[in-house]
């Protein structure tokens, strides 16, 4: 995803539902997020399908290696030898 270029990616609601189609059509060619304002304040932002997904693997990768973390500072961890024999009765 490329950073956003706030003189040509915020718009308002207002316009978004006017331009709704040519919106979506610049968000597929420039890949950059857009800011959908209300009242002048944010309301959402629009990103690509293929540019959420990423983000929520990402933020499914990051909570994964944070319960790890917590796993093994509180002192639930196994050896190399339990994981291998583990292994060994459920796979052969």
């Amino acid at each position: 995803m490329k950073p956003i270029q706030l003189s040509e990616d915020i718009l308002p609601l207002g316009e978004f539902k006017t331009h709704a189609s040519q919106v979506l059509r610049k968000l597929r060619d420039v890949n950059r997020p857009v800011v959908i304002t209300q009242n002048g304040k944010p309301a959402a932002v629009l990103i690509l399908p293929a540019e959420f997904d990423r983000l929520s693997g990402q933020a499914q990768f990051m909570e994964a290696v944070r319960e790890g973390l917590r796993d093994s500072e509180a002192g639930r961890v196994h050896s190399d030898a339990e994981v291998q024999a583990e292994l060994d009765a459920e796979f052969g």
